[in-house]
């Protein structure tokens, strides 16, 4: 591929977001990031310190509440990876939706519509979840023996663990992501290929200075933080499981799904899998100074089996496996001082 390529990051300054957008500068790509507030110096300055950052990155400022804001950063790219969700729901920026579940939904579907005006778009890749891929029958008590990309999170359900920002959040992802899938299915001229990764857990390091919400939940039994540890815990209840990756090879696998000469569809994104008890336990092995209490020393949940094959046997190859994924995520705490 072209190293002089255009490629589009929204939510350029999150934590995929920043990941990305510092892996595909490194490649040689030209990068479009959007960011909500391109006044907010402790995000631009970060991006603008990366290497290449002076030649090959610009910064749009773009809010999924404003979708016409998105025209200019994705103008004249190829390929646009759809990183930014909206995790609150604003009031007073509505345009309509009544609340978070519609405003995410609207939002990503914005997003496609103005990739097919661009007329220069070849693919999305949309970084979904796998709170939206639960192998829970119907039922909400019985399991699927394998989760796979054919797998939707019922959403009827409630969980012991579950609040609502979170049940929110997993409506949000869940209908949004078969909104863009949906793209695939056009006949007419206007059809371009969509590919969405239903990404775990996303540990390990970052660029950031504050911890990401995900890499805090893995350590949340460490630190004894009870918000945490539910987020981590209603994970487990929704899948049966824990899939987990680290965040360059989550970014390594939205890059492979550019670089495919053609590609479209779900794909299961997570090196391996692990519970809420594997966590603690291994804490607490590697690390003797770490105690947990018994309040947070988790489930060993269902054994459901983690089919990733569909993208692995495309050619795609995790780098990290769970204690590397654990051990940094353990060290950047630290680090910070968060831990």
């Amino acid at each position: 591929m072209e190293r002089d390529t255009k490629v589009c990051v929204t939510g350029g300054s999150g934590y995929l977001g920043s990941w990305l957008v510092k892996k595909l500068l490194e490649k040689g790509y030209i990068v479009h990031a959007t960011l909500r507030n391109l006044e907010d110096t402790s995000k631009t300055g970060l991006l603008k310190s990366l290497p290449k950052a002076n030649t090959n990155l610009f910064l749009f400022q773009a809010d999924l509440y404003k979708p016409i804001e998105f025209e200019k950063a994705i103008h004249g790219c190829q390929f646009v990876f759809h990183v930014a969700t909206p995790l609150f729901h604003d009031p007073n920026k509505t345009s309509g939706n009544k609340d978070k579940v519609e405003a995410a939904v609207a939002g990503d579907k914005s997003i496609v519509e103005t990739c097919i005006r661009s007329k220069s778009v070849k693919r999305l890749i949309y970084t979904a979840s796998v709170l939206a891929a639960s192998p829970l029958n119907e039922d909400g008590i019985t399991f699927r023996s394998c989760m796979d990309e054919s797998c939707w999170t019922p959403l009827h359900l409630s969980f012991p663990f579950g609040s609502q920002w979170l049940m929110d959040y997993v409506e949000g992802k869940t209908l949004a992501e078969k909104e863009v899938l949906s793209y695939n299915e056009r006949d007419d001229d206007s059809k371009m290929e969509v590919v969405t990764l239903v990404c775990g857990l996303v540990g390990g390091e970052t660029i950031l200075s504050h911890v990401p919400r995900s890499v805090e939940a893995i350590y949340s039994q460490v630190k004894g933080s009870l918000e945490n540890y539910n987020a981590l815990r209603f994970l487990e209840q929704v899948i049966g499981l824990i899939p987990i990756l680290h965040v360059d090879d989550v970014c390594e696998a939205h890059i492979f799904c550019m670089e495919k000469s053609s590609m479209e569809g779900r794909f299961i994104c997570s090196a391996t899998k692990t519970t809420s008890r594997e966590i603690a336990n291994y804490f607490s092995e590697n690390y003797p100074e770490i105690k947990i209490d018994e309040e947070f020393m988790g489930e060993s949940e269902r054994e459901i089996i983690l089919d990733t094959s569909k993208l692995t046997e495309m050619g795609f190859v995790y780098k990290y496996d769970l204690e590397k994924i654990l051990d940094e995520s353990l060290k950047f705490g630290r680090r910070v001082g968060d831990l």
